[in-house]
């Protein structure tokens, strides 16, 4: 039996922090008295009072959260706060249109960064702070964030840790769910605020170095530019966003490891090892590519190619050149195949994780083996552990439901008239939460021109892939409505 009482209790709880991060882009509208003041100050007084009522309203529900609570909370949590979370594009006038603004926040949560907006400078500056802050919150994500600093979230925090956070498994760095949350937020606004006074002294205002940064950290990709990072031009901003991309696509763990000065483990870590080569090997070929076909300096070889792969690998989508120009084509297609093997697991990163596709990998060898040794007990090894059988099964079936779905939503999207090469990248950039994607939905063009049917669905699939597919699946099967 489903507690509803208890999972309406928390969605207010989540309205009134979504409020408080409303209040601070209106702040900044305020400083720079721009005339989003109303619209953000209007839609945080309704999350409030909407998130104060329902608070009240179940104060005395349970406190347990079970596995159901914690996936229904989970999925409706995020599907309501990009609903209101749309609300100031709307009252503002700068995204009239419901489908454009509830696919322009939902690509900001889930922190794909695809967006509708052809002239983004010309949004004022507290919508563009919190069209940014969308992904930050997002990035980490809204549960672990609320886990962290709300003392009432305490039975059944674990239960929402999991279905929240990315990733095969989840790492412990504290014995208390509470504690390990409030440890990545602290490693996620420490590597945040280094970043913006790196951008700061690299060149950028300081406005500018904020937003970039909380997209960064994010893998969120939305930028306060329409031309991205190209726009500034800057060998030195590219290398730093270059350099926290990748921090942002590792697991936050070895992060964590890292800071702590325990190098051995960082190293030892097989995920960490993989995600470095293939980020290597990746832009190694596309910058040999660059150089040899199209003349590219070797420096500018390096850093483009680099950017582009961190970029994608991560699940960015920062850009500073249109790659649907590179030639040979299979240098994008390079970039295709990064947008399907997406970060690290425990990163704020996309895509299936490079820890899935390595455990593939070793089970698929192994199997050749056991095939020569029928007899032999050859388990998948992962950082020197066995991995349990389940653990491979959850991940071959988390890998098949994900082609299938990347298949079905191909063909739904040719259906809103998109050529395959588009409608391919469109659904692997929103199951991804990438950004850009490929043919006419590349970097150097907008998703505006879709219907509204297509936008609805993206937004769909993008909300999918951030919560890793069963989170929300499993609310469709009609078995989790059984008693």
């Amino acid at each position: 039996m489903i507690h509803f009482r208890i999972v309406l209790m928390v969605l207010g709880m989540l309205l009134g922090v979504e409020s408080i991060f409303l209040l601070l882009s209106a702040g900044i509208a305020i400083y720079y008295s721009g005339n989003d003041i109303v619209s953000l100050l209007a839609t945080s007084g309704i999350c409030i009072s909407t998130g104060l009522l329902l608070f009240l309203l179940n104060r005395k529900a349970t406190r347990s959260v079970a596995k159901k609570e914690a996936y229904l909370i989970v999925a409706l949590g995020w599907a309501i706060l990009s609903i209101t979370g749309s609300l100031p594009f709307i009252f503002h006038g700068s995204i009239p249109r419901f489908a454009d603004a509830l696919f322009e926040t939902v690509s900001g949560f889930t922190t794909t960064g695809a967006s509708i907006l052809d002239n983004i400078e010309s949004l004022p500056k507290g919508l563009l702070f919190w069209r940014s802050i969308t992904q930050w919150m997002g990035g980490m994500g809204i549960i672990v964030l609320s886990i962290a600093v709300m003392p009432l979230i305490k039975v059944g925090g674990m239960q929402m840790f999991i279905a929240e956070v990315p990733g095969v498994t989840y790492d412990k760095l504290h014995p208390r769910v509470t504690g390990t949350a409030k440890r990545l937020w602290l490693i996620y606004i420490g590597f945040t605020l280094l970043e913006t006074i790196l951008l700061w002294i690299a060149g950028m205002t300081l406005y500018d170095a904020v937003n970039h940064s909380f997209t960064t950290m994010a893998t969120g990709g939305y930028s306060t530019k329409q031309a991205s990072i190209a726009f500034y031009n800057s060998p030195a901003i590219e290398y730093i966003i270059i350099a926290f991309m990748f921090i942002a696509g590792t697991n936050f763990t070895v992060s964590y490891f890292a800071l702590k000065l325990k190098f051995r483990k960082v190293w030892g870590n097989d995920e960490f090892k993989f995600y470095s080569l293939i980020v290597l090997v990746s832009a190694a070929i596309i910058a040999i590519g660059l150089i040899f076909y199209m003349s590219y300096p070797a420096e500018k070889a390096i850093r483009e190619s680099l950017f582009q792969v961190v970029s994608i690998i991560t699940t960015t989508g920062f850009v500073t050149v249109d790659y649907m120009r590179w030639i040979p084509p299979y240098l994008w297609v390079i970039l295709f195949m990064l947008m399907l093997i997406g970060g690290s697991a425990g990163s704020t990163g996309g895509g299936i994780k490079v820890v899935r596709i390595q455990l593939l990998l070793r089970n698929s060898y192994l199997e050749m083996k056991r095939m020569i040794h029928p007899n032999a007990v050859i388990p998948v090894r992962y950082n020197g552990q066995s991995v349990n059988t389940a653990v491979i099964s959850n991940i071959m079936a988390f890998v098949i439901f994900y082609m299938m779905i990347f298949v079905i939503s191909t063909m739904i999207m040719t259906f809103f008239g998109l050529d395959i090469v588009s409608a391919m990248g469109a659904v692997a950039t929103s199951l991804g939460n990438i950004g850009p994607g490929l043919g006419t939905l590349g970097p150097a063009y907008t998703f505006s021109f879709l219907p509204d049917g297509a936008k609805y669905y993206l937004s769909f699939l993008m909300l999918l892939g951030r919560l890793e597919l069963f989170t929300i699946l499993i609310i469709f099967a009609p078995v989790f409505w059984r008693k």
